[in-house]
């Protein structure tokens, strides 16, 4: 079984856009059929797509992420995500 790679985007709001995040996704060989978009705050983790992601993900996958900002606001949050992930 081949890894696979997969992308996270995430905007604060509904009328953010994200195609800039997506174009960059897409640059860096990411399929538009595994990317996965949350379009609210970054305040906590409890976001439908990017739990549906950690669902999906299997050890050797990449997740590729425009900007560490666009994977929480919460340092330590993003610390303890970083830990689940990996």
């Amino acid at each position: 079984m081949s890894n696979k790679t997969y992308g996270y985007v995430r905007v604060s709001s509904k009328d953010q856009c994200e195609d800039r995040q997506i174009l960059a996704l897409e640059e860096q060989g990411v399929s538009q059929k595994n990317i996965f978009m949350d379009k609210m705050s970054g305040k906590d983790f409890n976001r439908p797509e990017y739990i549906r992601l950690l669902r999906k993900i299997k050890p050797g996958d990449v997740i590729v992420i425009k900007s560490i900002d666009r994977l929480g606001r919460n340092y330590d949050e993003i610390q303890e995500q970083w830990r689940i992930i990996t």
